[in-house]
Parts: structure tokens; C-alpha cells; sequence
């Protein structure tokens, strides 16, 4: 063999060892990535999670409002990538324990009483007002000594959080709560959510509890695309956090916002 084929040989030789380690690394690489992504979303592989939202107040049956419908679809393509499977259980028919499986409550608290039940006991720090007659303190979110009032169609504020049971429990999936003044600001932390898991298990951690205030501007105009961080409020959100109990929900330490 002249020294111009074997050196064409082992080009050829090179380059498809390269390719393989190219490829074999990309490949443990996308794995690594959706592990870690599973494990942040505690959604393993064939798991069972549940998605809780409110029933429609509009409707007569049992049906979704048109924004928490969209959420659904953002968070099943969540769902699909990690290869785990969803229960929709209306939030007035959610009767389990926390930590059994991941869940994902939507809405908030005047429409939503499990996520209400998941405020008072895991963020008692924070303040809703629900009280529907309308006036300027009408969906209030009050946390860390700070109002923020809705202004429907300009600015609406939403919560979201993260919420890591004691991992001693034998039951430490998440809750993901989605807590928005209105229903397109809950489709727009969700997308959140979806869009930034990997920032927030690098920032985070993923078995940790974080709660976020998000602010959706202009929804009249941009919908739930434009959305910013208004700050992190985990800790005054958690001051005072009940103890959970293996298997559910231990009883609140504090009365209910209003």
C-alpha cells in the first residue's frame, strides 16, 4: 500500500471514530439533560402525575376555561418528553396526599381549593385576596410586606412555585402550584416553567422549593409571551410553613388569606 492510501485510511479511520465519539457523547449528554429534568420534575420514566385544575364557571359541565386548557398542553409536552403519563382531576375531587405523585395545580384560590389547601400550609406567607366583588384590591397577591394589585389586560401578577416535600417521607414528588390573578397569567408561568427548568435546576437545584412572582405585561395586546421575574419570594412565602405530614397535608398554622 503507497504511503498516499494508507494516510487516506487513516484519515477515513479517523473520521469515523471521531463520528462515533461525537456521537456516543451527544447521546449520554441528551440523556443527562433528561434525567436531570426528570428528576426536577420528579417525572421518571412510565410515572404517574396529576394535573389539577378548576372546573369552568361558565359552563354547565364538567369542562376547562380556553387559557388553563392551554396550559394543559404546555405542561403534557412536559409530560410526553419525560415519559411519564397524567390524571386531570378536577381540583374539587382531588382528594390525595402531597408527595405520591408529582402534581400540577392551576388556577387560583377562589377557583382552585386544593391549591388554596397547598397555600395555606405551604406558603402561609403569602396573601390573596379573594374576594370577588370587584375594587382595587380585587385578586391582590401580598408577599414579603409587598401589594400587587391587578390590572386586567396591562398588568397581572402570578406565582409560581415549586414545592418539595421531606424527602425522609417516602412520598417526595413535587407540586408545581401555578397561582395567576387571571387564567392567561397561569398559561404564561407554566410556560415559564417549561421554557426555563434548566436554569432553575441549575439556580435551585432539583429537589429544592422555590417560589417566584411573575408579571405578564400587556396580555390585551402580546397575550402570555411577554412575562418577567419580578423576584424570588421563596423565603418570605415559606416563613412559617407548616409541617407535612407523610402522605398528606398536615393542618395549616395559619387562618386562610382573604
Amino acid at each position: 500500500m503507497s504511503d498516499n492510501a494508507r494516510d487516506l485510511v487513516l484519515a477515513l479511520a479517523g473520521l469515523v471514530i471521531g463520528a462515533a465519539l461525537g456521537w456516543l457523547v451527544r447521546g449520554w449528554l441528551s440523556g443527562r439533560r433528561l434525567r436531570r429534568k426528570q428528576r426536577f420534575f420528579g417525572l421518571p420514566k412510565d410515572s404517574e402525575c396529576l394535573l389539577v385544575v378548576p372546573r369552568d364557571a361558565g359552563a354547565r359541565g364538567w369542562s376547562l376555561a380556553r387559557h388553563d386548557a392551554f396550559s394543559m398542553l404546555e405542561l403534557s409536552a412536559v409530560i410526553k418528553e419525560c415519559g411519564a403519563h397524567a390524571e386531570v382531576l378536577a381540583h374539587d375531587t382531588a382528594w390525595q396526599g402531597f408527595g405520591a405523585r408529582t402534581e400540577f395545580c392551576i388556577g387560583g384560590p377562589q377557583a382552585n381549593l386544593r391549591l388554596a389547601a397547598h397555600l395555606r400550609s405551604m406558603l402561609p406567607g403569602v396573601e390573596i385576596n379573594t374576594d370577588p366583588a370587584p375594587g382595587p384590591g380585587q385578586s391582590a397577591i401580598s408577599v414579603g410586606g409587598e401589594t400587587y394589585p391587578l390590572e386586567k389586560g396591562a398588568v397581572e401578577y402570578v406565582l409560581l412555585a415549586r414545592l418539595a416535600a421531606a424527602r425522609d417521607s417516602g412520598n417526595d414528588r413535587p407540586v408545581f402550584l401555578s397561582s395567576g390573578q387571571v387564567g392567561i397569567a397561569n398559561q404564561a408561568a407554566v410556560r415559564y416553567l417549561a421554557r426555563h427548568h434548566a436554569r432553575l435546576a441549575r439556580k435551585y437545584g432539583v429537589d429544592a422549593t422555590f417560589c417566584l412572582l411573575l408579571r405578564v405585561v400587556n396580555s390585551q395586546a402580546y397575550g402570555s409571551d411577554v412575562v418577567e421575574l419580578v423576584g424570588d419570594v421563596t423565603k418570605a412565602a415559606t416563613a412559617g410553613k407548616a409541617a407535612l405530614a407523610v402522605g398528606g397535608l398536615s393542618r395549616p398554622d395559619r387562618s386562610p388569606a382573604t
